[in-house]
């Protein structure tokens, strides 16, 4: 990320932003985008409204242009309550929120952000992650994150990086159906007379042709979940409901089971720490 911000040249290989270089056009890469890093790059003893306006000048802003932007940014980032409080006595949301507010002052083509949720609470994330997908139509996002279900949340395109090496680009969906191969269905059972046994069950399931595995989730004495895995071109649905119903049982649901993005990072780069050698990144076209 920050060979794609220009703050360290590339030490082999070649990258654009926009459609500029990063080494050879550096200055109209940094024109065209807004960035993000982990830790907001504040001035904790300027006033919110103060270092947008520095921040808007050092973009190239002045005059009505400058207070236009900066009332928009503080609209948009939703910190137009703290415009003339002091940085340093914000929030780590609020901060957050600045830091957004400055990425975006100069309506870049594309916004960089760096782990933008990083200790932040569970309220404060919920409403980074919602001001990140408000601004998807207008820009091109990309996000770094060790939060995979974050990425599940709010990214269109998602990059597998490992230990350098791409190891995929898709949507959530499609690497999910292309790391399974094979179907794979949540099935949710219950019985009438208010026992189950999940033994029962599982051997009836693994008896419906094209069945692989059969695994239960969840196992309670009203009902149960199974996890079943098909075999590769086989299609079960069908068979595994009237397997259920013929044996006397409740089919409570019956849906398609999804990889987690924990599952599949796992599966394509064989790794047990995500967090030490991968990096997710999120395109959002605007």
């Amino acid at each position: 990320m920050r060979v794609l911000t220009c703050f360290l040249p590339p030490s082999a290989g070649t990258a654009t932003v926009a459609g500029f270089d990063v080494l050879e056009q550096p200055r109209e890469v940094k024109r065209r985008i807004g960035y993000l890093p982990e830790t907001p790059p504040l001035y904790p003893e300027m006033a919110t409204s103060e270092y947008l306006r520095f921040v808007g000048k050092l973009k190239g802003l002045s005059g009505g242009e400058l207070e236009k932007r900066v009332d928009y940014v503080c609209e948009r980032c939703f910190i137009a309550d703290v415009k003339q409080k002091l940085l340093g006595k914000l929030s780590k949301g609020y901060r957050q929120r600045v830091g957004l507010a400055q990425a975006i002052i100069h309506n870049p083509e594309v916004l960089i952000l760096d782990e933008p949720t990083a200790g932040l609470d569970p309220k404060q994330i919920n409403e980074t992650r919602d001001l990140i997908k408000s601004l998807a139509g207008d820009h091109t996002i990309v996000l770094s994150t060790h939060i995979l279900p974050e990425v599940e949340q709010i990214c269109e395109q998602v990059i597998i990086i490992n230990k350098g090496k791409l190891v995929a680009t898709d949507s959530v969906r499609n690497l999910q159906a292309r790391t399974r191969g094979v179907e794979s269905l949540q099935v949710e059972v219950a019985g009438r007379d208010g026992s189950l046994s999940y033994e029962l069950v599982q051997r009836r399931l693994e008896q419906v042709p094209g069945v692989a595995h059969v695994l239960c989730r969840d196992p309670h004495e009203h009902r149960l979940i199974f996890e079943v895995q098909s075999q590769k071109g086989q299609l079960t649905r069908g068979d595994l409901a009237r397997a259920v119903v013929e044996s006397g049982w409740d089919l409570n649901e019956l849906r398609a089971a999804s990889m987690s993005l924990e599952e599949i990072f796992l599966e394509l780069t064989g790794s047990d720490a995500p967090k030490e050698t991968a990096e997710l990144t999120k395109e959002m076209q605007a």
